[in-house]
């Protein structure tokens, strides 16, 4: 008896045609030292109805090619090679009539920067609006009450209030809405999402990403999301491309790729990556390896890092200092001593802003906490938390309301100015952006000379040799002192500045989101430098930053801080493993790929 098949069975299956097919695509730019070309050869794939990640450094071409795909490169760019397939047609070729057409009405884009890519001057709603009016979607009639609509569809409470005001006046949360909201006003069957959430704090970036989800999960919209954060590609895509210097390097199923990644690159991306599961990196760790973790230190009641709240929130306590750890010979290494008196005591530090027609704002509100000698204390919270106004108090950069702040025993607010001037180098800072915290008329030498010249430090020769120690310190060629910022990466200009911050040897310094603005690769190298740099000088450290997985990495103790107030303080073995407010664990639960068991970083 023969074979008997359905007819199903009989008749070949046909694979539907991908919604967005790039194949071997070429992208060049003309530039005054010739043509360069930032994507090669790259392929990538995008079903209707998934979402693909695409992830890598800055310059690895993740974003150009993306903006290939909508038609928006820049004046200079150029595809010179490959096809672009949209929903059966190539795009490559097309005329900008046509290309207008379908940009915003069936393929959306919500950008990285919401201050710089929606107007200042036009309200909310117009924006929306103008979306709506252009494509025909809705009639100067009936577009206001399509615009409440759609900005309520994208979260934004109060939408008919909202459309009224400009982008200056809501949050970066609210601003990154208003985008979406353009993004998805005309329902586009593609959404291109370039680091919508780099620049929010995780739990406003798992707000956003939801809302982008459900709104795209309603309409059946695809997304190409880009992005450096493999935690949010793990979490959000079902399918991940990994671009290197402008080429594909792998691609697959994002939580394979992740948990056995093949290829050189990718392994080393997943190993740079922090993790909330990693533990504090060893000073046997800080030569470029990761290492095994100190044993948390153990509490010492009567001298707490932070002190509990006074109305008797949550607040754990602290040791005052770390036990002493063994060192190469170089330092202090982590702890100066369990007898030895804090280098910093911040006491019930206040900052409040009066408001015109309206109740005080307090920024910073009975503060209180202890930075161990040659430790890391973190802070960490939203933006608006307090915890960049607090570091701010303690280096006199704004003056508190109340409270007080003692170094190494003197009170800083009672300085004169020449105790002053003595507390400010051996107090120095590291800010979050390397583009614009350095003078761009200044070269590399001479930004990192400008503390020793200030203190009227030696002579020119030996400041010259000062420099060139520096630049040695923190792994910069010598041949780089005769460059401008321009000219270097950004990780490169983050090394600028932790050299100017060390020229005139302080004793702490203050870094506020210090690589909050870097590729993992970049933020890897920082960290290790910054732990180098500790064990080596014997440094103690008051890191801000909202990256969880980061202030893992590199914290001793963690300072949990929400509203302005301090609501949680602990060793960071202690805020990870068992965090005791609900606040922090929301923090915690709010990391993209938390839940996920990829084994990003060190576990």
């Amino acid at each position: 008896m023969g074979d008997v098949r359905t007819e199903d069975e009989r008749t070949p299956r046909v694979e539907p045609e991908p919604l967005l097919q790039i194949r071997d695509l070429q992208v060049d730019f003309t530039t005054m030292h010739g043509s360069v070309r930032a994507v090669e050869d790259a392929s990538l794939s995008l079903e209707a109805g998934r979402t693909l990640a695409v992830v890598g450094e800055s310059g690895s071409g993740k974003s150009t090619t993306a903006m290939a795909a909508i038609g928006l490169l820049a004046g200079n760019g150029k595809v010179t090679g490959g096809s672009i397939r949209f929903n059966g047609q190539d795009l490559v070729g097309l005329p900008e009539s046509r290309m207008r057409d379908i940009r915003g009405r069936q393929i959306g884009l919500v950008p990285q920067d919401p201050m710089s890519n929606l107007n200042p001057v036009s309200r909310i709603g117009t924006q929306v609006a103008e979306t709506l009016l252009t494509h025909r979607l809705a009639t100067r009639r009936d577009v206001d009450a399509r615009v409440v609509e759609v900005l309520e569809a994208a979260g934004i409470p109060e939408a008919g209030r909202r459309s009224r005001q400009y982008p200056h006046e809501l949050s970066g949360g609210l601003r990154q809405r208003a985008l979406i909201a353009v993004a998805l006003a005309c329902r586009p069957r593609l959404l291109i999402a370039d680091e919508p959430t780099s620049a929010l704090d995780v739990t406003v970036q798992q707000v956003i990403l939801d809302q982008i989800e459900q709104m795209t999960d309603e309409l059946g919209t695809a997304i190409l999301l880009i992005t450096h954060d493999l935690g949010l590609a793990a979490e959000r895509a079902q399918d991940l491309v990994v671009m290197h210097r402008g080429k594909v390097v792998e691609s697959g199923p994002a939580a394979q790729l992740l948990e056995d990644p093949q290829h050189p690159y990718t392994r080393s991306l997943v190993r740079a990556a922090p993790s909330v599961a990693a533990v504090r990196l060893a000073p046997d760790a800080f030569t470029g390896a990761r290492g095994e973790g100190h044993p948390a230190p153990g509490h010492r009641e009567d001298h707490p890092v932070a002190r509990p709240l006074p109305d008797g929130g949550t607040a754990g306590s602290l040791p005052a200092s770390a036990p002493v750890r063994a060192g190469d010979g170089r330092g202090r290494g982590w702890g100066a001593g369990a007898d030895t008196e804090p280098l910093v005591t911040i006491t019930d530090l206040t900052k409040v802003y009066p408001v015109r027609g309206g109740d005080d704002f307090y920024a910073a509100r009975n503060v209180s906490l202890e930075i161990p000698r040659g430790t890391t204390v973190s802070i960490v919270g939203e933006s608006g938390s307090g915890k960049t106004t607090t570091a701010r108090m303690l280096l006199r950069l704004i003056e508190p309301t109340s409270g007080s702040i003692s170094f190494d025993g003197r009170d800083v607010l009672t300085l004169d100015r020449r105790g002053l001037r003595d507390f400010r180098q051996r107090v120095q800072a590291v800010f979050q952006d390397p583009y614009s915290s350095l003078n761009p008329m200044f070269t590399v030498g001479r930004i990192i000379e400008e503390p020793l010249i200030a203190y009227k430090r030696g002579g020119a020769r030996e400041r010259r040799d000062r420099v060139a120690e520096l630049m040695d310190q923190v792994a910069l060629p010598s041949s780089m002192h005769r460059r401008y910022p321009a000219e270097l990466s950004g990780g490169q200009r983050q090394r600028v500045a932790i050299a100017r911050a060390l020229a005139l040897r302080p004793e702490l310094i203050v870094c506020d989101e210090p690589v909050s603005a870097l590729d993992v690769l970049v933020q890897d190298q920082i960290l290790t430098l910054l732990g180098d740099l500790q064990q080596e000088l014997g440094l103690s450290y008051l890191f801000i930053s909202h990256d969880l997985a980061v202030v893992r990495l590199i914290s001793d103790y963690v300072c949990v801080m929400k509203d302005g107030e301090l609501v949680e303080a602990a060793t960071s073995e202690e805020i990870f493993t068992n965090p005791r407010h609900a606040y922090t664990r929301r923090l915690l639960a709010s990391i993209p790929g938390n839940e996920l068991g990829i084994e990003t970083g060190v576990a």
